[in-house]
């Protein structure tokens, strides 16, 4: 039984949240088009806004990029460059340490900001409110997990993980069986994981995919008005058209 749920929830269960991912992503930009967005409430709180969501961003955009590059590395490539297990390993907790406890504090900031605002809750929707506590219970999880990860120093429980991941995209049969004996922390972090993958497309995360890059290369300024600069712009438009 314990073999058959280990092979369930981490052979089968990746490729539902993958999928999920996938076609939901594209069925929601296709079919909602006008949900598609992150509903700032930039408004209300922005100074506690601003420091939350900037420590926020920047640590979670850390780990994931450790997440991709040291899961999706093929272990051969990290050899070749002279890079040991051991040293893989200290990188992981070093930088995934700082970035998950600037993405911590951030994160903390923007929990706050949600629930206890009453301005900011009465117009939260349970999505808004669901997705951030199951980010924070992820967060908190990665973070549990560098302390094992502190007994576990020459690397290889950490390339078991490298070869369970890159199994999964490259539909091996029987990886699940390589984390069976993983610690239940580390299991529990992989399945909120993917969790996370399964409900993206129905929350406000698929803002992800139009990250603004291009903001970056353009010239000049977008132009931000209130609701009453406007209104007095627009009575001045049609003033001058009249005349």
């Amino acid at each position: 039984m314990r073999d058959a749920v280990n092979h369930i929830v981490f052979g089968w269960y990746p490729y539902l949240c993958l999928t999920v991912f996938v076609v939901g992503s594209w069925f929601r930009f296709d079919r909602e088009q006008y949900t598609w967005r992150s509903g700032s409430s930039q408004l209300l709180r922005r100074r506690q806004l601003i420091w939350g969501s900037n420590l926020l961003h920047v640590g979670i955009l850390v780990i994931f990029l450790g997440h991709f590059f040291g899961l999706l590395t093929p272990i051969r490539l990290f050899d070749a460059l002279g890079i040991s297990h051991s040293l893989k390993q200290w990188m992981a907790i070093v930088v995934g340490g700082v970035a998950g406890i600037t993405c911590f504090i951030g994160l903390t900031l923007l929990v706050h900001r949600r629930l206890f605002d009453a301005r900011i809750r009465a117009t939260s929707s349970f999505g808004d409110v669901a997705i951030l506590l199951l980010i924070y219970a992820q967060l908190f999880l990665g973070l549990a997990t560098i302390f094992i990860s502190l007994d576990h120093l020459d690397g290889a429980e950490m390339v078991k993980f490298m070869t369970w991941a890159q199994g999964i995209l490259t539909l091996q049969p029987g990886v699940a069986a390589l984390i069976a004996d993983a610690h239940p922390i580390f299991k529990a972090h992989l399945f909120l994981g993917m969790t996370l993958f399964l409900v993206f497309p129905f929350t406000r995360l698929v803002h992800v995919w139009s990250a603004p890059v291009w903001y970056l290369g353009r010239r000049g300024y977008q132009v931000v008005r209130s609701a009453r600069s406007a209104k007095i712009a627009a009575r001045g438009t049609n003033t001058l058209s009249a005349e």
